[in-house]
């Protein structure tokens, strides 16, 4: 039985979980992480408008070219590279 004034409310506490050491990263890191997110979806972009180009093209215009169907995900890989 519980008696009035004797019952503690249950309040978590919050531990850190960062590493010793840890600091926030500086607005300077923060940054460079942003422009690698940009960079890297500019290059999916790329990749990606790449492959579509060339797979709409028929074989025909294709072998003008001197590309195999099978060679457009390379030459969309080498198109990024650059």
């Amino acid at each position: 039985m519980l008696l009035p004034g004797k019952v503690r409310p249950y309040i978590p506490t919050i531990k850190s979980t960062a590493a010793p050491g840890w600091r926030p990263l500086s607005q300077a890191r923060r940054k460079g992480m942003n422009m690698n997110v940009a960079h890297s979806f500019n290059n999916w972009r790329k990749y990606r408008r790449t492959v579509s180009e060339l797979g709409r093209m028929s074989n025909r215009r294709l072998n003008d070219l001197g590309i195999e169907r099978s060679d457009i995900q390379r030459i969309a890989r080498e198109s990024i590279a650059r």
